[in-house]
């Protein structure tokens, strides 16, 4: 990080609750003093809007709002409208081209969402790899993973193969000895017929029309074979076809009805559930600062309460300063005097609501799961329903030209039958006696000739189908390695994920360790990640997944070290730990390198002492601390630090 040299200026209108200033930002330490309500929040959230961010809230009577930063020599102004549902819309040049780090661990505010994670319980697996770049590695295991999948699906289409190819060799040996069979068959039928034709060699030239007439009827038979032949072939066509319609209609049959009204309403019952489930989150949020701020007030660690009261008081003196002997107190929102108790049994009250709350969440986002798995499921069924249609009207299409055509073979038929009758009873005006067995022979001949045909094309089909499998199966040992071969490259980029995060977690638990033995808690011995594998459901099916949960180690005064989950923190060392996190979060991604800004706000849950520790620690890493701080806890921070008490 390189240490500034000149001040950070900044110009705010509209945000928040400051309505026009313009501050200069010493380079270092940049101390926010004031009571509550006194916009330092607020000025906060300014310097993240220069910075990119949009966590910021326009003040409630503007329509918008702006922001400039001049640092470096370079100037970035920023312009903020509300949207109407929350969220602001920002233009112009930032700071950060990608504040999505910064927004994590460098501006901690109060609702800073790293620190509302710990304070919830997350999974910290998705905050802590969010700066890693690991898009490169998924992406070339979500590549290798399909590749997985073509090279899987064609070794199994190969083993389905191997095994038709002794059918097929089989065939091809029964389809040769048959051609052999009927080569024989021919050759005789051919030798007769043509010791028939030398003993009427002396009468050929009478019957010159009876041989045309027997030529025009073997052409006329074979012409007719191969119709019937074709007419097979299609009436087979015709059947698979319309199997095949029929399978795919009781298929659509079976299909369960998917009403669009139906999809329709769980979209925007998914829609419903997300905006209730954010609520829900948010009054958790709401409930987690109301309580810290009750237990810290019941404890006397908190001297700053909301400028209403303090304009309301009779003196003007802090809450504390109200606090009476014995067990009753003076309510801190409304001045009135209650019992003690009765303030803790409203915060035990808060308590239950929080995990009330807690496990609404939880609540919601199972119904959300069920929704989607409910809409995605309907989908599917819809979709396949229409691919089925499509599917069925192609091969209604296909078979209506297949009847056609096998429509004309049977004509064609009729019409060879029809002249095949004519030839013979012409050949039967022409012919004697002698040519009855002249006549037999060429329709003998003529249908071994035919047979013949059909059996070397049956024997070239196969030998072709042999050939083609034969070559698919030749490349089933280089498939078989590069499948071995892409298993192994997942497997390493998966590892090298698994070895970033273990890396990751290591530098957050060192980080954590030094800020945890910089605060010197007696109380907190450690806190610290670990990663354990375990699995999750996602849709239908278990899926292996890592999580990274924190450990807190604890010592009681008597010396004992044991382990403790954040659930059982009071709300000031959940904050605290939060804290912490964060920061391990800001020195482990060095954010400081791309964000001068370092952000600190709602330190309560730490003391004056160790707040000053904690901003000494951090000026070596940040070019601008900026952080707010009540005027008892700014006492103990160094006089060389800048101070503006008037926003």
């Amino acid at each position: 990080m390189e240490t500034a040299s000149e001040a950070a200026s900044l110009e705010v209108e509209r945000i928040g609750g400051i309505e026009e200033t313009a501050v200069d930002l010493a380079p270092g330490v940049n101390v926010l003093v004031g009571r509550n309500a006194t916009n330092r929040t607020s000025f906060l959230r300014a310097i993240m809007a220069a910075a990119g961010s949009t966590d910021v809230n326009v003040k409630g009577d503007a329509d918008a709002g702006r922001v400039e930063l001049t640092l470096g020599g370079e100037t970035y102004e920023r312009r903020l409208q509300p949207t109407g549902d929350g969220t602001v819309r920002a233009t112009g040049e930032a700071y950060l081209p990608e504040p999505a780090v910064a927004d994590m661990f460098a501006f901690l505010l109060a609702t800073n969402p790293v620190r509302q994670a710990v304070l919830r319980g997350d999974d910290l697996r998705e905050i802590i790899m969010e700066p890693i770049d690991t898009e490169a590695i998924e992406a070339e295991i979500d590549r290798l993973t399909d590749r997985r999948a073509e090279l899987q699906a064609e070794l199994d289409r190969i083993g389905e193969l191997s095994e038709q190819l002794p059918g097929l060799q089989e065939r091809l040996t029964t389809v040769e000895k048959r051609i052999e069979e009927t080569e024989a068959g021919l050759e005789t039928k051919r030798e007769r017929l043509e010791s028939a034709d030398e003993s009427l060699e002396e009468r050929r030239s009478e019957k010159e029309e009876l041989d045309e007439t027997l030529e025009q009827l073997r052409s006329t038979r074979r012409e007719r074979n191969r119709v019937a032949s074709d007419i097979e072939i299609e009436e087979a066509t015709v059947t698979d076809l319309r199997e095949e319609i029929d399978q795919l209609e009781a298929e659509r049959d079976e299909l369960p009805a998917v009403p669009v009204e139906e999809i329709d309403q769980l979209e925007g019952e998914i829609d419903r559930l997300r905006t209730r489930k954010s609520d829900a989150e948010g009054s958790v949020t709401d409930l987690q600062r109301i309580l810290q701020f009750n237990e810290d007030m019941l404890e006397g660690t908190q001297t700053d309460v909301v400028e209403e009261f303090l304009d309301g008081g009779d003196d003007g003196g802090s809450p504390t300063d109200e606090l009476l002997e014995g067990s009753a107190v003076a309510c801190w929102t409304c001045g009135t005097e209650v019992e003690q108790r009765a303030i803790e049994e409203t915060c035990e009250r808060l308590r239950e609501a929080r995990s009330e709350l807690m496990e609404r969440v939880n609540e919601l986002d199972r119904r959300i799961e069920e929704a989607g798995e409910r809409k995605a499921e309907l989908e599917r069924t819809r979709d396949r329903a229409g691919r089925i249609e499509d599917e069925v009207a192609s091969l209604e299409a296909e078979l209506s030209a297949s009847r056609e055509t096998l429509s004309q073979l049977k004509s064609r038929r009729e019409a060879l039958d029809e002249e095949i009758d004519r030839l013979e009873d012409e050949v039967d005006a022409l012919e004697d006696d002698d040519y009855d067995e002249l006549l037999a022979l060429h329709r003998e001949v003529n249908e071994h000739e035919f047979e013949l045909e059909q059996l070397r094309e049956e024997r070239a089909e196969v030998r072709e189908e042999i050939d083609r499998l034969e070559e698919r199966l030749s490349g089933r040992e280089q498939l078989e390695a590069e499948l071995e071969s892409v298993r192994e490259g997942i497997a390493d980029q998966r590892t090298r994920i698994e070895r970033i995060e273990e890396e990751a977690v290591e530098q957050f638990n060192a980080q954590m360790d030094d800020l945890l033995a910089l605060l010197e808690y007696d109380n907190l011995e450690r806190i610290w990640l670990e990663i354990q594998e375990t699995e999750v459901r996602e849709g239908r099916s278990v899926v292996p997944k890592r999580l990274f949960e924190l450990h807190i180690v604890r010592r009681t005064d008597a010396g004992t070290v044991y382990e403790d989950t954040i659930d059982h923190l009071s709300e000031s060392e959940r904050e605290l730990t939060g804290l912490v996190f964060a920061l391990a979060g800001y020195l482990a991604h060095e954010v400081y390198e791309d964000c001068p800004f370092l952000l600190l706000d709602s330190l309560e849950a730490i003391d004056s002492d160790r707040i000053a520790a904690l901003v000494e620690y951090v000026s070596d890493y940040a070019a601008f601390v900026v952080v707010a701080l009540l005027p008892e806890d700014a006492q103990a921070l160094d006089d060389g630090y800048t101070y503006h008490s008037e926003i």
